[in-house]
């Protein structure tokens, strides 16, 4: 049996991105969102209603994303439950530095180790922000022995649209493009 739950937005996992702008006085800000993902090999869209961090996207073109992960947890609620019209001081608060990106007008927050460097394309139906994804950037730390992002070293976590609660991503289950290959039958 199955329950039905109308039109809601239960997708598992929900990235929490943390979108990273500048103001027209080149100060950094960074709220949390966790409606967008990815629509494209180098596209990505993100759904913000209308904050500082969207003027700011508007103004400059460009914007980061980054991944929220277990250890900065905090922080990454922080800046999503305070808006920087009211908290000049927000990313100070929140623990965050940043570095200016080399491919787009937009901070990478140091703290974060993984993050999308974007220019906007267009602005959908007023609130949803596509963008061209023009550079990924990782700390080594995150970086298995291939050289490429780990799972095993990079903990993201997911926000939970039921409960509004945030989770660390689990343990690997199997193997993407081999594990289906079972099921197939030679005709």
């Amino acid at each position: 049996m199955r329950k039905n739950f109308g039109a809601k937005p239960f997708l598992f996992p929900q990235p929490v991105m943390i979108i990273g702008t500048y103001d027209a006085n080149g100060n950094a800000n960074a709220m949390n969102a966790a409606w967008g993902g990815i629509v494209g090999m180098s596209e990505i869209i993100v759904d913000l209603g209308s904050h500082k961090t969207t003027d700011n996207l508007i103004l400059n073109k460009a914007f980061t994303v980054s991944i929220a992960d277990a250890e900065h947890m905090t922080e990454c609620d922080y800046v999503g439950i305070v808006s920087a019209n009211k908290e000049p001081e927000k990313m100070k608060k929140a623990g965050f530095t940043v570095t200016k990106s080399e491919f787009v007008n937009a901070p990478v927050i140091n703290e974060l180790p993984l993050t999308l460097e974007c220019e906007l394309i267009k602005i959908l139906e007023g609130s949803m922000y596509l963008g061209r994804i023009v550079n990924v950037s990782a700390d080594e730390k995150i970086l298995g022995e291939d050289g490429e992002i780990s799972l095993d070293k990079f903990s993201p976590i997911t926000y939970d649209t039921v409960h509004h609660g945030y989770y660390k991503l689990g343990e690997r289950v199997g193997n993407a493009f081999k594990d289906g290959n079972k099921l197939k039958t030679d005709n």
